[in-house]
């Protein structure tokens, strides 16, 4: 007996759907809701549902959503005709459905048995178990509790057919609501105005995440703008979703038959009326088809997008080091991309094992040079190639089909320099895999805004040539990492941007084992010492990097508590209801910090002086308290992973578990790859005579005028020259610019212009040692308890503890010391040479000498 295979049932895998191996974009328009007949089905006669399908088949249309749970005789029409549907499921969302305990119940049982009839049907392809629950309604509740009850739902659905797709339906009111647990995401969005839509969808990409979007309706009512105007508001709105990357679309609607039903004043008896004063159809009532329909017809058959002419030819660089284990893997999806114009460029960086035989084997042109690094080897595929754009991806990331598509379009676009996008952890790397793509440290994209991104990792990253070669390619001296942030901060800084591109993915493979990662996350710690060498107003005080942006991808801690607020509107009024996240919480953030260690350590030596004098033992549940601030946050971001590969039972527990264990190590190892190569909280800036570490004052009289900004812009750059960090004040700043001299102290410097006519100026300067709060907490600390120790006799204790705080005093003298030095030797250097007299025009280098 010959068993014939099930087909294959939609899935989900990152941004798109799929169907088998065939990647599926959704071209749908919505269907009903209709008048109930006297038997209470929902839909029309069965023929007229077959004539209406054909139709839809016939016009290119793939889907169709209903709002009410179908019978199986109209998922057979819809699978007769090639047909998918996306099924609703209606319920009593727009009442206080949780003000009794007997609704929600009912809810979910009637959820259950209309999922079980049609439950495994190839037709299907999927449920969703809402539609628009009402902003008011979410105000009232509060978001946690209606996110609790759709996951409620959800997980029903899912009991009942656990191979099928579930999602719920959204609107901007609602869009807030967090319901990472979705199959996929939905939307219903109206919006007359081009480019309002195209700000909207980025929005909606980064909202939600690596998941696919799907515009479920979309429309235009052609009763008030006319059936010309409703098909030409059709074509963008479908072309502007699937360029923006999104894997479907639903026109609202297929007729303009439209039913709706309503509750009584108890919230319980059913009454109806038909709608006729909107006429939002893509068909009349008696199926007569509008403009609108060819247009639709025309669009979908462009899905996902129209390759037109303006597609430049791209260089696609790999570059690998003994990569022969995934290589093969990164080259077969290159070999596969949907782009019409595009070369594959391999660079060997001294491989000893099969990488550049496998890479000649898939048609790449091999370049093979010693082993200099990461860098090096991608600076030789810029140069080597012929393409005006070059993307560059991993030797074990495998681009989608349409990655090149999708980035390409968004370059042109948006004018950027560069553009990049997410990278995806595939499923079915194994359970070790899964928790280190859920772990912290993985690259990750920062975004400035949802469309412009500050930062975009290596594995995806698509640059113009001439942009990249302006700024003279990557820095030789990142071999492992750190080249990518350094580039783009490069391109940035020289006048360009950086887009991103939320489809123009790729599937990146994390780490196989854990002592691999480990040393990544090492390796990581190096490449932020050496960056903070380049860029060192970029780190805090305390060796931590600054980003601008908002950090995306997995691995990223929950706030200890959450303090998200919703933009609502006047009384709810808002059409776009925003979620804000306030800047995170100091604990929060110094928990998550690898530094965090460090303190871990202070608090323990402290505890360990309770040997000598007990009531230091108060130090010990400290230590206690800062490590298990670690441990809890470490499970709760291992209780919210989501793994590529979807486990359940005991492998759910083990890799939670693992996952965990790896947010606790994480920090501690690239705190240790950090130190060892000098980026330490007590490290120091330049080399140069360090002063006196008390207020003084100098002055410059000059013959040639020039505005303060051209004063004070030379004394910056004069001490950037020197090795040391200088920072601007800000908008509501007494002082002009701080040096800053390490961890606890440093200098502040005020300028003050004198103008004696005749472009005559004295300019005075007065430099003021800064010590920082944890300078001043640190010493008061250290003195208190050394004080306390003297006066109960325990000399042991307060001999070390006096130590403690007189090593503090010295270290900030001598730090707030470099910081004067450096400001004072700047101006004497900037101040001491003869300049050549200048015209009016060009007033920036006068004729001037220094006195004290």
């Amino acid at each position: 007996m010959i068993s014939l295979a099930a087909p294959a049932r939609p899935e989900a895998r990152s941004k798109f759907l799929y169907l088998g191996e065939e990647k599926l974009y959704v071209r749908g328009v919505t269907y009903g809701t209709f008048e109930p007949d006297e038997n209470g089905d929902a839909f029309p006669v069965r023929w007229r549902v077959d004539h209406d399908f054909g139709q839809m088949a016939a016009h290119g249309i793939n889907a169709l959503r209903t709002y009410t749970p179908p019978p199986r005789w109209l998922l057979d029409i819809a699978e007769r005709h090639g047909l998918l549907v996306l099924a609703g499921f209606a319920w009593e969302q727009h009442v206080m459905f949780l003000a009794d305990s007997e609704r929600p119940v009912d809810v979910e049982r009637r959820l259950r048995a209309a999922v079980r009839r049609c439950a495994g049907h190839p037709a299907l392809l999927a449920w969703t178990i809402g539609n628009e629950i009402p902003a008011p309604i979410v105000r009232w509740y509060g978001p946690r509790r209606i996110e609790r009850f759709l996951r409620r739902l959800y997980c029903a659905a899912k009991d009942e057919d656990p191979g099928g797709l579930v999602t719920y339906v959204s609107y901007p009111p609602t869009e807030y609501l967090d319901l990472p647990f979705l199959d996929f995401a939905c939307f219903n969005v109206y919006l007359e105005e081009r480019e309002r839509l195209e700000v909207y969808l980025a929005r909606l990409h980064n909202l939600t995440g690596e998941r696919p979007l799907i515009m479920a309706e979309i429309g235009l009512d052609s009763r008030r703008n006319g059936e010309d105007l409703q098909a030409e508001v059709l074509t963008w709105q479908i072309k502007t979703s699937f360029e923006a990357g999104a894997a479907g679309s639903f026109i609202f609607a297929w007729t303009d038959e439209w039913y709706i039903t309503h509750l009584d004043e108890s919230g319980r008896g059913q009454g109806g009326s038909s709608i006729e004063d909107w006429d939002f159809g893509l068909t009349d009532r008696e199926r007569r088809a509008k403009p609108a329909l060819e247009a639709v017809r025309t669009a979908y058959a462009q899905v996902p997008m129209p390759m037109g002419d303006d597609r430049p030819r791209v260089s696609v660089v790999i570059c690998s080091y003994n990569g022969e284990r995934t290589i093969a893997d990164a080259l077969a999806g290159v070999r596969v991309l949907n782009y019409p114009d595009f070369e594959l460029i391999v660079v060997d960086d001294g491989s000893t094992d099969r990488t550049a035989a496998i890479a000649r084997s898939y048609g790449a042109r091999v370049i093979s040079t010693a082993n200099q690094g990461l860098s090096s080897a991608r600076n030789t595929g810029m140069r080597e190639a012929t393409g005006d754009i070059i993307a560059y991806t991993d030797d074990d990331a495998r681009p989608d089909p349409d990655w090149l598509l999708y980035a390409v379009a968004v370059l042109n676009k948006g004018g950027y320099a560069a553009v990049g996008g997410p990278n995806v952890p595939p499923p079915g790397s194994g359970l070790v895999s899964d928790c280190v793509a859920a772990a912290p440290g993985g690259p990750a994209h920062v975004l400035l805004s949802d469309r412009d991104a500050e930062h975009i990792p290596g594995c995806n990253s698509i640059f113009r040539r001439d942009a990249l070669m302006s700024v003279g390619g990557f820095d030789p001296r990142f071999r492992v990492a750190g080249d990518d942030v350094d580039a783009c901060w490069r391109v940035q800084e020289a006048g360009g941007s950086i887009g991103f591109a939320p489809t123009a993915l790729v599937w990146h493979h994390p780490r196989p084992t854990i002592g691999q990662y480990l040393r990544q996350q090492k390796g990581y710690g190096k490449a932020e010492a050496m960056l903070e060498r380049k860029w060192p107003e970029r780190y805090n005080a305390t060796g931590h990097l600054s980003w601008q942006g908002r950090l995306y991808g997995r691995g990223l801690l929950p706030a200890l508590r959450r303090r998200s607020r919703v933009y609502h509107g006047t009384w709810g009024s808002g059409l776009f209801q925003s979620l804000y996240d306030p800047p995170p919480t100091t604990l929060n953030q110094l928990v998550q910090l690898p530094e965090w260690g460090l303190v871990i350590v202070l608090l323990g030596g402290l505890g360990l002086l309770g040997a000598v004098w007990s009531p230091m033992l108060v130090f010990v549940p400290l230590v206690l308290l800062a490590f298990a601030g670690v441990v809890v946050q470490s499970a709760r971001a291992a209780r919210r992973a989501r793994f590529p590969t979807s486990y359940q039972g005991l492998p759910e527990a083990r890799a939670r578990m693992l996952t965990a264990l790896l947010y606790v190590l994480q920090p501690t190892v690239r705190l240790r790859g950090r130190l060892a190569h000098g980026l330490t909280p007590w490290r120091c800036y330049g080399s140069f005579r360090i002063g006196r570490p008390w207020p003084c004052e100098r002055s410059v009289w000059s013959t040639r005028w020039r505005p303060c900004e051209a004063w004070l812009g030379e004394l910056e750059r004069g001490v950037r020259s020197l090795g040391a960090l200088a920072v601007r004040g800000g908008d509501f700043d007494r002082w002009d610019l701080e040096v800053r001299g390490g961890l606890l102290g440093g200098s502040r410097l005020f300028c003050a212009i004198e103008e004696h006519g005749a472009g005559r100026q004295m300019v005075r300067y007065r430099f003021v040692p800064r010590v920082s709060a944890l300078g001043r907490a640190a010493v008061l600390l250290f003195a208190a308890l050394a004080v306390v120790a003297v006066v109960d006799s325990a000399w042991a204790a307060a001999a070390v503890l006096g130590a403690c705080a007189a090593a503090v005093v010295v270290q900030l003298a001598r730090e707030c010391g470099r910081a004067c030095g450096a400001a004072v030797g700047a101006l004497a250097s900037s101040s001491s040479g003869q300049v050549a007299e200048t015209s009016a025009g060009d007033r920036d280098q006068p004729t001037e000498r220094s006195r004290e």
